[in-house]
């Protein structure tokens, strides 16, 4: 008897993207039972109208009056009639095995408290087509497997993952202070309760990246922003590799500040720059599909790298140096 799987998607103004995303999930080769909750934050743009036309015993609309996704996975985990239950952005779609192949990974080690695959990036213009190849690339985004891939193996964190429905209230459930970074962090209370999460490139899901720089680039930050007040609140950085693009942005400003001083340094700034650069551009090379497409994408490279980083050293003054807590404009600039 396989374990009923509650399928969670946290959304608000999806009606390009949530149709395909439902599909997906009642075509899966799933051989249990299987529900889709989708936890609408009050969407205006025609979603409710879409998903309410599928409305049955296997999908239903769930109101999400606060808006944000912590809020809006902690409703769907509690109306979940699932042993498991899984979370899904409102811009994916899955691969037809995708329920089959998590469970089969939770079913076969007691130890797996989570488990999930590789995120394959979907664009639709050509912005978005080379931001899905800087993000998928290790330049980019550092040894994050669950966007660059990687050998099957226990791991810090997964994208959309799948998880028993007794760990959540074990844990403390999703931080509803979070409106970013909310899943990262429950993972690692997941891996501190003494769980592993095990990655398995096999199970896709299918996600649409951004398609302009300046959405990537607000993204990013907040991605930055929200981290360390993850790290604030369990008095610990949770992955080094989100230490990277902060030392990048303090070397740059630290840099170009010591230079104004003492001019020997800005030999060190262009000589670390130029470093920087190459290996920008040779990764891009490697990720484009031709010589110019690479040189484009090398440009995507630093605004991954600068927005996270300087969204950090902005959540570090802000949460650690002055003690203050996310202001209401950095809340509702990630509303959803």
């Amino acid at each position: 008897m396989q374990p009923t799987v509650s399928i969670i998607i946290p959304c608000r103004n999806e009606a390009n993207y949530i149709a395909k995303n439902i599909d997906s999930i009642l075509s899966q080769d799933y051989q249990g039972d299987l529900e889709v909750l989708i936890v609408d934050g009050m969407s205006d743009d025609g979603t409710r109208d879409i998903v309410s036309a599928y409305s049955d015993d296997r999908v239903r609309l769930i109101d999400n009056e606060a808006r944000f996704t912590p809020q809006a996975l902690n409703l769907g985990v509690d109306n979940a009639k699932g042993e498991i239950f899984i979370i899904l952005g409102g811009h994916a779609f899955l691969n037809v095995d995708f329920v089959s192949k998590n469970v089969a990974v939770l079913l076969n080690d007691a130890s797996v408290g989570c488990s999930g695959g590789q995120i394959m990036n979907i664009y639709e213009n050509k912005p978005g087509e080379l931001i899905s190849k800087a993000m998928s690339s290790a330049f980019g985004v550092g040894n994050a497997t669950f966007r660059v891939g990687g050998k099957a193996g226990f791991v810090d964190t997964v994208a959309f993952g799948a998880y028993w429905k007794k760990i959540h209230y074990e844990i403390g459930g999703f931080d509803e202070d979070l409106v970013r970074n909310q899943d990262d962090e429950y993972n690692y209370k997941v891996t501190k309760a003494g769980y592993k999460i095990y990655f398995d490139p096999s199970i896709v899901s299918n996600y649409y990246v951004r398609g302009s720089v300046s959405k990537l680039y607000r993204q990013y930050y907040q991605y930055g922003y929200w981290k360390v007040y993850v790290n604030k609140k369990h008095k610990t950085i949770t992955t080094i590799r989100q230490m990277v693009p902060l030392f990048f942005v303090l070397g740059l400003m630290g840099g170009i500040l010591l230079s104004i001083l003492f001019p020997f340094f800005w030999w060190l700034v262009l000589a670390g720059v130029s470093l920087y650069g190459l290996m920008a551009v040779a990764s891009g090379l490697k990720a484009g599909a031709s010589f110019i497409e690479g040189l484009k994408i090398s440009r995507i490279f630093p605004v991954l790298h600068f927005s996270y980083g300087f969204g950090y050293l902005i959540g570090i003054v802000q949460f650690l140096l002055l003690n203050k807590k996310p202001s209401k404009r950095s809340k509702d600039s990630t509303r959803g």
